[in-house]
């Protein structure tokens, strides 16, 4: 389980900046405001998480109004952002998003 009310911020690794931006056109603001978002969902990614360190995916509305997945870890106090990218057809239909 998550302690939400010690995160304090986002890390982000440099080359994943670049990917989530140049790949999916997602800024990491745009990224990092899914969580704040009202339907955000979290999701526990058992496939690629160790013993060391658990993986989660994220799923909300971003503040430019577009249904994100954003995959993450906690490395207290920080959300460490893996990548970002816009919800696929599975997804908006299983968390009840419009098609687009």
């Amino acid at each position: 389980m998550i302690d939400w009310a010690s995160i304090t911020g986002f890390q982000w690794d440099e080359a994943n900046v670049t990917k989530n931006h140049d790949k999916h056109g997602i800024a990491c603001l745009e990224a990092e405001s899914v969580f704040l978002s009202p339907d955000l969902r979290v999701l526990q990614d058992p496939k690629h998480s160790t013993s060391h360190e658990s993986r989660w995916h994220a799923f909300g509305t971003s503040a430019a109004a577009r249904p994100l997945s954003v995959s993450f870890t906690v490395r207290h106090p920080l959300i460490r952002i893996i990548s970002a990218r816009p919800l696929n057809a599975r997804e908006r239909k299983s968390h009840g998003y419009p098609k687009n």
